[in-house]
């Protein structure tokens, strides 16, 4: 009976015993990607959380910049990564942005494991200040009289700005020429630099460019004026219907654990929703959002069908 008893034990050990180690995560460094270079929103995002996150997980959050077809590049790096935990992605818009530009070998949608919406912005529509126009209006007649002759830079082809340019192209009758840059950093500094007359860029990184006079900063693309810089209007003001909601988020590959995924969720919700960081966001013209996975993934769903329909409308042809 002794006998029994004790080999009884050691199986039941020995079946709970990867239940166990299954349980205890993370076990060694998470490396988080990002998919454009260092300077732009993502990048300065990712850097803002990936310290507490990985002080709360009690392992090192590795940011891995990997830039390349705005925004894609990474996003299918991480797609295709292990679900096991170790490799997660922050993303902004232009994730949904390339989702509906490119045909990609998995579902942009539910070929992902939403993690958190973090927050909200708006894009900002920048110029060079050599460009003379000061606002929304002088600037589409402008370049109405300028047809072909003003180039608008753009964190890579399928990248929100890009489709947001695109769109406001379609909305106004005017004809932007697109140059794509590698990221929102890049992008930025082909404004600055003169090679580039404009830019819809995020609000994030723009904003201390405009302050310094190196940016004539034009309007905000969020349906009314925000509060972090409320003198600057919104281009709906001008152009009716008008409206890019810029945002930043997580997701994993598909198949990763959902106790993962909540886990990473509420832990990063946690930093989203300290006093210090809430107001660090919002000096960075973003409003904190934090929900449960969920409400990432109806956000993901709502913004690929609506550059699904621009890309229909203003005839822009699906990339391979």
């Amino acid at each position: 009976m002794r006998t029994t008893l004790l080999l009884a034990a050691a199986v039941f050990a020995f079946a709970q015993a990867p239940d166990a180690a299954a349980q205890k995560y993370p076990t060694r460094p998470v490396r988080l990607i990002v998919p454009f270079p260092p300077g732009g929103g993502t990048d300065i995002m990712s850097r803002l959380l990936s310290i507490p996150v990985g002080a709360a997980l009690g392992q090192t959050v590795v940011v891995d910049n990997r830039p390349g077809a705005g925004g894609s590049l990474g996003a299918g790096i991480a797609a295709s990564a292990q679900p096991d935990g170790y490799t997660i992605i922050m993303v902004s818009s232009s994730y949904t942005a390339g989702g509906a530009y490119r045909k990609l070998p998995y579902d942009p949608v539910d070929g992902i494991e939403p993690i958190i919406l973090i927050g909200t912005t708006g894009l900002c529509l920048s110029v060079n200040p050599s460009v003379p126009p000061k606002s929304v209006s002088e600037f589409i007649a402008y370049a109405k009289t300028r047809p072909g002759q003003l180039n608008y830079a753009s964190a890579g082809t399928g990248a929100v700005n890009h489709l947001g340019t695109e769109y406001f192209n379609l909305l106004t009758g005017t004809k932007l020429v697109h140059v794509p840059f590698k990221g929102g950093g890049p992008a930025l500094r082909g404004v600055i630099g003169g090679e580039v007359q404009l830019s819809f860029t995020s609000l994030v990184p723009t904003l201390p460019h405009a302050k310094a006079g190196r940016l004539r900063a034009l309007a905000v693309t969020t349906p009314k004026r925000m509060s972090l810089v409320p003198d600057l209007p919104s281009v709906s003001e001008t152009v009716p219907g008008f409206e890019v909601t810029h945002w930043y988020g997580m997701w994993g590959p598909k198949g990763m654990p959902k106790r993962i995924a909540v886990l990473w969720n509420q832990e990063v919700a946690k930093v989203v929703r300290t006093p210090e960081m809430t107001q660090r966001l919002r000096n960075e013209g973003l409003v904190p959002a934090g929900g449960p996975p969920s409400q990432m993934y109806e956000v993901v769903k709502r913004d690929v069908n609506k550059w699904r329909d621009v890309m229909k409308k203003a005839n822009i042809k699906q990339s391979r």
